[in-house]
């Protein structure tokens, strides 16, 4: 099981403080997906990528092929009581590990959540013997591209609307 904790202070009177650190300590899990998780993944993963559908026109349809994908490749789910609230794709290809997928439901956000899945890439990339992480994000999306180049990974080009990067174990 993987859970966000932080030590709490004695500020009884900054009563927003109070409630960030109750969000905060949510316990979570994650495990393999299973079939059976295919319409709430793929929900979970529409609701993550709505929050950019305004601005980003030609953003592809994100959860397409996830019964595929949980019967062919590496997918993870993170769980709050039962309810999917997150989820990460990951695919094995010639000499590294694709991160083909990765959303957090908007209002599972804060929880360290997506940090959790990320690590859980880091992990499967190491348990397959590979040594590289990729990924693809989108050229209107460069918080994601901050994000990540915060998170290790490092831009390697770029494509039409993609941004490619790379993380090196």
């Amino acid at each position: 099981m993987a859970h966000s904790r932080f030590k709490t202070g004695n500020n009884k009177r900054n009563t927003s403080h109070v409630r960030y650190k109750i969000k905060r300590m949510a316990n979570w899990q994650m495990r393999r997906a299973n079939l059976g998780d295919t319409d709430a993944l793929s929900s979970c993963i529409d609701a993550a990528y709505s929050i950019y559908a305004a601005r980003v026109t030609d953003l592809p349809a994100v959860s397409e092929g996830i019964a595929d994908d949980i019967a062919d490749h590496r997918v993870w789910v993170a769980e709050i009581d039962r309810e999917i609230v997150g989820g990460i794709v990951l695919m094995v290809e010639d000499g590294h590990l694709l991160l083909a997928n990765v959303a957090v439901h908007p209002k599972r956000t804060g929880l360290g959540i997506g940090r959790g899945l990320m690590a859980r890439a880091d992990t499967d990339c190491r348990a397959l013997g590979l040594r590289e992480l990729r990924l693809s994000t989108h050229v209107q999306i460069p918080e994601n591209v901050a994000l990540y180049t915060h998170l290790g990974w490092e831009e390697t080009g770029r494509t039409g609307n993609k941004v490619l990067m790379r993380k090196l174990l």
